[in-house]
């Protein structure tokens, strides 16, 4: 089942139980996001999905806390580490329907190695400004829970896309994927002065400290993203394909289990929340 939202020269069309995904954006008929393919199985195939209770990769799918050592499934094929959470593989509830938004939820109540209880939801809203996204990550277990949100969107670009956004470190990755040493923001293309993302070629990596705005300059239109309760950015980029990921997340890939990584832990009944805006400004 789909839904669909219009207005202001916007068409939003949801996946609900596709991991309570995004089927396709569009501005005044062109593509924003990615269109999702006819007869989608797989949220990596649609055009934006959700993270939770955890953002992009942990290590082998093991980390500790509160003295317990945990082991959750790898939920990416022969991936080694597990990835993006588990919201992005269940079907979400529709809780809530207007004319201009649409609330989705969805409960965890414990097991598949994520021990904790969690409810989460996305309200989806439109108006004359574009697409807003708010995510929630609320604890409902009775003791305290790490947590990560985020949002994996797949942005429609063609050649020549300039991608201009400012942060203050990019970091490299080891053969696992996972962040290892820290580099300049300009170490894979000088964004904070706008630089094309084709020519930069393959990129899957995280930005710490991003200021919370980035635009896509296709020079027919700029894409605008603004992202609220996040920390942090993952970049995605495959060489030769027509999208980028922007990903606003609220830590940085493995978290839990690095020393001096920032992540969240809520307390019992405490909520986490991250908002992504995406608009069009020509």
């Amino acid at each position: 089942m789909s839904l669909a939202l219009t207005g202001a020269g916007w068409e939003l069309d949801l996946l609900p139980a596709l991991g309570g995904a995004i089927g396709a954006l569009r501005y005044q008929g062109a593509d924003i996001l990615r269109p999702t393919p006819d007869g989608a199985t797989d949220p990596l195939q649609s055009a934006c999905f959700p993270l939770a209770p955890y953002a992009n990769r942990i290590a082998g799918g093991r980390f500790g806390f509160g003295g317990r050592d945990l082991q959750l499934p790898l939920n990416f094929g022969d991936h080694p580490n597990s990835l993006h959470g588990t919201g992005w593989q269940r079907a979400w509830d529709i809780v809530g329907t207007g004319a201009d938004r649409v609330v989705l939820a969805l409960d965890h109540d414990g097991g598949d190695g994520w021990l904790w209880a969690w409810h989460a939801e996305q309200i989806f809203a439109l108006d004359e400004t574009g697409l807003s996204v708010t995510l929630s990550l609320t604890n409902k277990s009775r003791e305290r829970m790490p947590a990560g949100i985020g949002l994996h969107p797949y942005f429609a670009i063609q050649p020549g896309t300039m991608l201009r956004l400012n942060t203050e470190r990019a970091w490299l990755t080891d053969d696992l994927q996972i962040p290892s040493e820290p580099a300049t923001a300009d170490h894979f293309g000088d964004w904070a002065s706008g630089a094309s993302i084709a020519e930069a070629g393959f990129i899957d990596h995280s930005y710490e400290g991003w200021d919370g705005v980035a635009t896509l300059d296709t020079g027919d239109r700029i894409v605008r993203v603004t992202a609220e309760g996040a920390r942090d950015l993952h970049l995605y980029h495959p060489e030769g394909e027509s999208f980028c990921c922007l990903e606003p997340v609220s830590h940085l890939p493995d978290a839990f289990n690095q020393p001096d990584a920032v992540f969240d832990i809520l307390a019992p009944g405490e909520s986490r929340v991250l908002v992504m805006r995406v608009g069009v400004e020509r």
